[in-house]
């Protein structure tokens, strides 16, 4: 899986500080019942000298099975004594246990070396925040996906079905480094973007990093990264996610600025994410046609070699 190395490494932190404020909460609770009831105090020292009775009688040559069963009988009985004098005063048996959000993990996030499901639920949602897609990733979805304003035209309303199944199938079977890329081309209005925060879903969902952003941001992110701003600031912008997610998804391109800059930043980027066998997505309002007139032949012919080219029908 290629979750986002970011969220990866701040969701183990919170983890980590989760486990230990779990530890720390229960300590308090003891704590607090042992200045209480101190009987249970002593209850607590006997249950932690018991093992150490097991480690002796090994050491003496005692008979360690028998030591065992005569200390898990010790145990049984010191439990029971100390949930009635809990029970007596109006305290559960468990109060002083560790209590996680997680059982099944403890708060570790892993139950023995797999990953819990309680981590890759946290790593998904994370990946949603991160993905750039704000709201639409929950509310344009396959499923809302409407076939029905196509029916105006047989082939418009065929060539829709046949490009929604291919997104969709290339999205549920998404697999980093082997799933190639999409160039979806038409009007605006036709649902490319919605088919996108589709397959940006459904790709998070599977575990993989994907970044969504608009062809006027990623261009404006590598302005400021190589020139700074208007204040002169040190620039040390950040752009290596462009390169390194396993889905980018660029949308509205041809609406930037075209100069020297923007296609070799644009051919950059492709060429790049081709050579690491990176997937990515691009977005145009623009025909074939146009899009060969306004870019580097370098980038057109990547573009038409590489990438699966839908078209988007409709008005």
């Amino acid at each position: 899986m290629g979750y986002n190395k970011n969220n990866y490494k701040r969701i183990r932190e919170e983890y980590e500080t989760k486990y230990l404020v779990a530890r720390q909460r229960a300590e308090r609770r003891r704590a607090e019942i042992h200045a209480l009831i101190p009987e249970i105090r002593e209850i607590d020292r006997e249950l932690s000298l018991t093992g150490l009775s097991v480690m002796r009688a090994s050491v003496d040559g005692e008979d360690v099975d028998a030591k065992i069963q005569e200390v898990q009988q010790q145990n049984q009985t010191l439990q029971q004594r100390r949930a009635a004098i809990l029970a007596a005063n109006g305290i559960p048996a468990d109060y002083t246990e560790v209590k996680y959000d997680c059982p099944l993990c403890g708060d570790t996030g892993f139950v023995d070396i797999r990953m819990c499901s309680c981590m890759r639920k946290r790593l998904v949602e994370a990946g949603y925040e991160s993905s750039g897609m704000g709201n639409l990733i929950h509310t344009q979805t396959f499923d809302n996906f409407n076939l029905e304003y196509y029916k105006g035209s047989p082939e418009e309303y065929r060539t829709m079905t046949r490009v929604r199944d291919l997104i969709r199938n290339y999205a549920e079977n998404f697999t980093a480094g082997s799933s190639g890329s999409l160039f979806l081309y038409g009007n605006t209005g036709l649902g490319k973007t919605h088919l996108s925060s589709a397959v940006a879903k459904a790709v998070i969902d599977r575990g993989y990093d994907v970044f969504y952003v608009t062809a006027i941001s990623m261009i404006s992110d590598f302005e400021y990264s190589r020139f700074g701003n208007d204040t002169g600031d040190e620039t040390g912008f950040d752009t290596s996610r462009y390169f390194d997610c396993d889905l980018l998804i660029i949308d509205d391109l041809g609406t930037e600025v075209i100069n020297k800059f923007t296609t070799s930043t644009l051919y950059n980027v492709i060429n790049r994410r081709l050579t690491a066998g990176r997937s990515t997505i691009i977005n145009t309002n623009l025909t074939q046609d146009e899009f060969r007139k306004q870019y580097w032949d370098r980038i057109t012919s990547r573009v038409f070699g590489e990438y699966i080219c839908l078209p988007f029908l409709g008005s």
